[in-house]
């Protein structure tokens, strides 16, 4: 895929270096967007790579956090919170629940800079490609201003409504993800079972309804035995987690089913795996 056209608008740090955080520093890299990048774990080979956050936050316009959970986040805006004022702007990218999104916005509106809540939906190779979707929730006015800055990153830009919302989203989106795989390992657990191989099962189940770009995505890595990580299960688990405590959430069965496959699957060693790894754990 070709690079965006040339960008002019203000400068991004990249807060957290993850499978997805990294590939945005590249992206905003090459685009001339980067000003800086941090992470908890050092990578001085990563683009833009700065000691601290603060030092990313003293360059940046934008600053785009993209960790592993609220604790996280938190931890980033109180070390990054003398920097922020109102020539600054917070994209909060990572996947968290409404209230941890009430408290981040709260905090950072407090110091004269802007929030916009900001989580994605792809996983590595998406992420690798442009493609990319943010849940964006605040002002519309904002998300519009950065919209420039985002495209560098990602395919489509939807505006959920307020901030509460756009974390509600991404959780729900990565619940039904997790609901999906199961259905796809316990299907194919039942064919196996009755003597049908992969090829025969795949190739019905891309002539069926049933058939989706979850299972695109995970069928070679399904029957290749690729356990490398997309989305991992540690993060999944989290996320699963976060959503259980959600308003509206005490009583989702299938919920609660996954979220204790998760909780197996990383207890026996597989956290870092994609969540594929969940068939390791099916009917155990």
């Amino acid at each position: 895929m070709t690079a965006p056209a040339a960008y002019a608008g203000p400068r991004v740090g990249i807060l957290g270096l993850g499978i997805i955080g990294r590939i945005w520093a590249g992206h905003y890299a090459a685009a001339g967007a980067l000003a800086g990048s941090w992470n908890r774990t050092p990578r001085p080979d990563a683009p833009g790579w700065r000691d601290t956050p603060e030092a990313v936050a003293a360059e940046a316009e934008v600053i785009q956090i993209v960790v592993a959970d609220p604790a996280a986040v938190r931890a980033i805006l109180e070390r990054i919170r003398p920097f922020l004022g109102p020539a600054r702007t917070v994209v909060q990218s990572s996947t968290i629940d409404p209230a941890s999104a009430d408290e981040f916005r709260a905090a950072t509106l407090a110091t004269g800079a802007s929030y916009l809540e900001a989580p994605f939906t792809g996983s590595k190779p998406a992420a690798e490609q442009r493609q990319t979707v943010f849940y964006l929730g605040g002002d519309a006015a904002l998300a519009a201003a950065l919209d420039p800055l985002l495209a560098l990153v990602s395919a489509t830009r939807l505006l959920i409504g307020d901030h509460r919302q756009a974390a509600a989203l991404k959780l729900a989106m990565n619940l039904n993800l997790a609901v999906q795989l199961q259905g796809l390992l316990e299907a194919r657990a039942l064919a196996a079972a009755a003597g049908i191989g992969d090829e025969i099962f795949y190739g019905a189940l891309a002539r069926n309804v049933g058939y989706s770009g979850l299972v695109k995505l995970k069928e070679p890595k399904l029957r290749a035995g690729d356990f490398s990580p997309q989305f991992s299960v540690k993060h999944l688990h989290k996320d699963l987690r976060l959503a259980s405590a959600a308003a509206g959430c005490a009583e989702l069965p299938a919920l609660d089913v996954v979220r204790e496959q998760l909780k197996t699957a990383e207890a026996r060693g597989h956290g870092d795996e994609d969540f594929i790894a969940l068939a390791k754990v099916l009917g155990a």
